[in-house]
Parts: C-alpha cells; structure tokens; sequence
C-alpha cells in the first residue's frame, strides 16, 4: 500500500497564501497525495492569524506546522488550543 504525504515549505504572506489557495488543491489531485502537511508560521510573513490557518485549512492542508514566529501574533493562541491539526514547538513557551 502507498501512503503519499505533500510537505510545502514556508507559506510567507499574502502571496504565498493566495499561490496555496489558487494550487494546492490541483497539486494533490495530480499526484494523488493523502495528507498535506504545510509550514504556516509565516503566513502573516512573521507569525500567523486564526484566519490565515483557516485558509490554509481551506485551500487543503490537513496539518500546519509552527515555529518560533508563532508567537508575534498573540490573537493565534486561544486557537492553537481549540485546532487539533496545528503542530506547534515543544521548546518555545
């Protein structure tokens, strides 16, 4: 059995998310992926919004990553604790 897994590197502001938006869904039906997982820490260029993940969620990531930008947007926190499908850093607090 093949299990076919997409990682995308850093989606970095508004031009990154749209790209993702416009091909990520057309990207996976080509290649016949089954788990997309998708660096977002940077989709607000530095750090992430509530709404960016909502786009990334939307546009097919199954899961995104965080990393140490995660915390220059505070409003992200209350949804990191809600959203399963986030993978954040165990060594930042």
């Amino acid at each position: 059995m093949e299990f076919r897994v997409l990682a995308v590197g850093d989606v970095v502001g508004a031009p990154g998310l749209r790209f993702l938006q416009q091909k990520l869904r057309g990207i996976k039906r080509l290649y016949g992926v089954d788990f997309c997982v998708v660096n977002g820490e940077n989709a607000n260029v530095v750090g992430i919004t509530p709404q960016q993940a909502d786009a990334i969620f939307d546009a097919g990531a199954d899961v995104i990553t965080l990393g140490n930008h995660t915390w220059n947007r505070r409003e992200i926190l209350p949804y990191l604790d809600e959203c399963g499908y986030i993978l954040r850093p165990a060594n930042f607090l």
